[in-house]
């Protein structure tokens, strides 16, 4: 599995956010802008505790391992797949929606004066921050469970011959 790529993140992000900021111009032309919910910082902000739990477990399951203690619990390999696929899919979303919101957050910075459009602009604003940590907690649990011979390949799955 390849690693995240912050420009890719970054470009995702870059991108969602133009074309919100595009339509919701256009959007607002017609007079009327959808709203951001105020939903959508809480959920971002509940995956990025998921996944920085699950890093933060299966870092000391992993330590407690090469520590060779008694009571330690093993990782299985599958659940760090998974964790880690469920990690690469959490943060390109949040970068799409962090994008979205922001786009939509940069075009309401136009309307400040008009109390529900603030508050608006507040809820993309903190989209965009818990968008920020998903994309955060993804790389540390991608960085987590980074096997040590991860390092030493060249790409292709194979390692490099001596």
């Amino acid at each position: 599995m390849r690693e995240l790529r912050i420009r890719v993140l970054a470009g995702v992000f870059v991108v969602a956010g133009v074309l919100s900021w595009a339509g919701a111009r256009l959007w607002n032309s017609v007079g009327t802008l959808p709203s951001v919910p105020l939903a959508a910082p809480i959920v971002l902000a509940v995956i990025a505790v998921v996944l920085l739990a699950t890093a933060l477990s299966i870092r000391a399951r992993l330590k407690a391992q090469r520590e060779r203690r008694p009571e330690a619990k093993g990782v299985d390999p599958l659940m760090a797949a998974r964790a880690v696929v469920f990690g690469h899919a959490s943060a390109l979303v949040a970068a799409l929606v962090a994008g979205m919101y922001g786009g939509t957050g940069v075009f309401l910075l136009e309307s400040l004066d008009i109390p529900a459009r603030r508050d608006q602009a507040v809820y993309a604003g903190f989209s965009v921050l818990a968008g920020i940590g998903v994309i955060a907690a993804a790389l540390f649990l991608e960085r987590v469970c980074k096997l040590p011979d991860d390092e030493e390949t060249d790409g292709t799955g194979a390692a490099p011959t001596v």
